[in-house]
């Protein structure tokens, strides 16, 4: 009878997968994703907000986010505070802006407001629309050179350098060590077409590195807790600078980079999904957008930054995830992180960055569409796919592959390739990089 409802709920048949394969593909994306949970209270505690309150913040804005996106737009997606938002929040808007974290907290709020208007007036999914096909697929293979550069840095694989950008880890660190080994199991496994073998391979690094020091286990260790109380950061907002150019700034930068650290990840994740319609646009697109802009909405109101959709998503659609009932089951571990966060903040980034390592791999498979005799296609496509890693973020990859492709295709007299909504994103974005850098 469960079977039935699930699959009735969400169309388990109709997309060619199980109740068993969503509910591992759910497990390793939470995996992959369960950092959030420490690092969103600790950046956002420089801000000076309660770091315990964040953390409850934190699981309850996933956990709202997710559901949503598990019923409402049935995609195996995860939502979560943001990377990079966060640290906007806490470094620029309060301390170098010298704004207090309440004034910071009242702009997520209009941000989550304007895309919920967004979203219902399909504004949003008119801009991820207006995307050539060849453009979606670089931006999947850019977010796969991202999510790879990700974890190899989170590893210790590879380190900022002396007189370099970049360099060789310590190949002698016991992490960089069981990194390396997470990888080579997670390959054997997957060669043997082991199901979970993603998962497995989190579990068994967790698992050995417990003697090596890498998994933390605090002594005292305890599998319940109560959740710490919202009362320091819910609702706490400031009404007296509403009206400044400094709450304008920080409105337009989050709006700029939520819409398109979004984009980038519902296209990304659907192509690897192959969750695309007929037209090369993602299922339930205008559903998906309106998770994130529910979940920002919630989040301000809970304590915390925008929370928006996660590129390590891509882990758990590499485990098959093709449905709402993986979304579900990240949602149901993030608010179980509410009681038994001592658990999943043992797992460490040794066990789970080597997942998106892996991750990148698949991700790179749309670079077969890449056709390099036209370089009005092939350069744009190649500055999206190199420019997510280099400048360490989706939305700037986004930004000057499509910036160039609008000039290619007018100076090459093929103007009649580009959408209106296109041509005014691009101008949108010339202007963004002159006055907002």
């Amino acid at each position: 009878m469960t079977h039935g409802i699930l699959d009735k709920c969400f169309k388990l048949r109709e997309n060619s997968t199980t109740i068993k394969t969503e509910v591992i593909a759910g497990l390793t994306t939470f995996m992959t994703m369960a950092y959030i949970l420490a690092v969103n209270p600790f950046i956002l505690s420089k801000a000076g907000m309660n770091p315990s309150a964040v953390f409850t913040a934190t699981a309850l804005s996933a956990g709202i986010g997710t559901i949503v996106m598990a019923f409402y737009a049935n995609l195996p997606i995860g939502v979560a505070p943001g990377m990079g938002a966060n640290s906007f929040f806490a470094f620029t808007v309060v301390i170098a802006m010298g704004n207090s974290w309440e004034f910071a907290l009242t702009a997520v709020l209009f941000v989550g407001i304007i895309f919920i208007i967004l979203t219902m007036c399909k504004i949003r999914e008119a801009i991820v629309n207006c995307f050539p096909a060849r453009l979606k697929h670089a931006i999947s293979c850019g977010i796969g050179l991202f999510i790879t550069f990700i974890g190899l840095i989170n590893t210790g694989i590879i380190k900022t350098g002396q007189g370099v950008p970049l360099q060789l880890g310590n190949f002698k660190s016991a992490a960089v060590l069981l990194a390396i080994a997470g990888l080579i199991i997670a390959g054997v496994l997957l060669q043997k077409n082991v199901k979970g073998a993603l998962l497995i391979s989190i579990l068994i690094i967790t698992v050995i590195g417990i003697p090596f020091g890498v998994t933390k286990v605090q002594n005292g260790f305890s599998l319940l807790s109560l959740p710490p109380s919202l009362s320091p950061i819910f609702c706490k907002f400031d009404w007296h600078k509403i009206f400044t150019v400094d709450m304008a700034i920080t409105v337009m930068v989050l709006l700029f980079m939520e819409l398109f650290d979004t984009l980038g990840t519902l296209l990304g994740v659907a192509t690897r999904a192959r969750l695309l319609d007929s037209k090369g646009n993602v299922k339930n697109i205008k559903q998906a957008l309106m998770a994130d802009a529910v979940a920002t909405t919630a989040g301000a109101i809970l304590g915390t930054s925008t929370v928006t959709a996660y590129v390590e998503s891509t882990a758990g659609v590499a485990e098959g995830g093709k449905t709402g009932l993986t979304a579900l089951i990240i949602a149901v571990l993030f608010l179980l992180s509410l009681f038994i966060s001592p658990i999943f903040l043992a797992i460490p980034s040794a066990a789970t960055s080597p997942i998106l390592i892996m991750v990148g791999l698949f991700m790179l498979t749309p670079i077969k569409e890449l056709t390099f005799g036209d370089f009005s296609e092939s350069i744009p496509f190649f500055l999206i796919m190199i420019m997510m890693p280099f400048s360490f973020s989706i939305a700037d990859g986004i930004v000057i592959g499509t910036l160039a492709y609008v000039l290619l295709k007018i100076l090459n007299g093929k103007t009649e390739e580009l959408s209106i909504v296109i041509i005014v994103l691009a101008i949108f974005f010339a202007a963004k990089l002159i006055f907002l850098g």
